[in-house]
């Protein structure tokens, strides 16, 4: 006579998950580790609770977006990075405190954070190459309650950190770096000295590759007298010795020399001496230094084209965060 009663599940039914049922607090802590592209790409589209945690503002406080997929550019593969950007920044609904972007970047992109996200406290653009003197200058004017501004290389000068420094009085840290170069005659304290006459308020300044003299520093040392941290690594005009030297031990809590090591730096700091550009630091110096498709919202209120058709989601995401501020 055969059995009535039910047969147990098979094992993998027992450990199966419904991601979709996770509470909404775990589910949005899980989808801020995804990153901006992945999830605008790819994980807002796995069900409706995910596509509901991802439109939540909070969400989107920050936001951190790199050009780069490996080692090509989004662009390149077809993807418009910077309306991805813009959507990121509408999702924040004027609570974005925190935007970092690299690779990538306009005035109109800076143009846009001015208007839709007053609030920011910390912007930081690495390779900024198309972005101007006059699109910093028009966004700082627009974020009064900038406490933190971090640029590595590109076109910006003296005139942008003068903007920036009478249009944010909160700010307190600056990072202003290149790559660093020992060419003759490459000798310039106009950014120190915008530096020293409009941000007094500085805690901590990081000026790699920078070609300031002594006098810069001392105006930066005159001017900025809450500084607790100052990193003049690969700023070979500057001799720290002497009167100097004792005056940067006592007023500057952490300070890295012009010689100090890069090998912890999360930029590329290749030397660069003005003639040869495979020439590097090492050969001199021993001691340590280092050379979505078309995507559409499932109530229809959006409708955004991110892509011309390129299919990403097979590959092997890298990791697209960079940096983690000064929190």
């Amino acid at each position: 006579m055969a059995s009535s009663s039910t047969p147990p599940p098979p094992a993998e039914a027992i450990d199966a998950r419904n991601w979709a049922e996770l509470p909404r607090d775990v589910t949005a802590m899980i989808l801020k580790k995804v990153g901006v592209m992945d999830l605008l790409q790819s994980a807002q589209k796995v069900c409706m609770a995910w596509r509901s945690v991802s439109k939540d503002p909070d969400m989107w406080r920050s936001i951190h977006m790199s050009g780069y997929f490996g080692e090509d550019m989004w662009d390149e593969m077809g993807y418009d990075v910077e309306k991805m950007a813009t959507h990121a920044i509408d999702r924040s609904c004027g609570q974005l405190v925190e935007f970092s972007i690299k690779g990538f970047g306009s005035d109109e992109l800076l143009d846009y954070i001015g208007e839709r996200a007053s609030q920011l406290r910390r912007l930081q653009i690495i390779y900024p190459w198309s972005i101007s003197d006059d699109g910093l200058s028009k966004i700082a004017k627009k974020l009064p309650l900038l406490e933190e501004l971090h640029i590595y290389s590109g076109l910006l000068s003296k005139e942008a950190l003068l903007n920036v420094g009478r249009c944010c009085p909160h700010l307190k840290s600056l990072k202003f770096n290149s790559r660093g170069s020992r060419a003759p005659y490459m000798e310039y304290d106009d950014e120190a000295l915008a530096i020293a006459e409009t941000m007094p308020g500085l805690h901590h300044l990081q000026l790699l590759g920078n070609n300031l003299t002594d006098d810069g520093l001392k105006a930066i040392l005159d001017g900025c007298r809450n500084l607790e941290s100052l990193d003049l690594r690969h700023c070979f005009n500057v001799n720290i010795g002497g009167s100097l030297g004792e005056r940067c031990s006592e007023q500057i809590k952490y300070l890295r020399q012009p010689y100090d090591s890069t090998d912890d730096c999360e930029f590329d700091m290749t030397f660069y001496n003005g003639y040869d550009d495979d020439y590097s630091l090492d050969d001199d110096y021993p001691s340590g230094f280092s050379e979505i498709d078309l995507m559409s919202d499932v109530d229809g209120d959006e409708n955004f084209e991110f892509s011309c058709g390129s299919d990403v989601y097979d590959y092997d995401y890298e990791d697209l965060f960079f940096g983690d501020g000064d929190d």
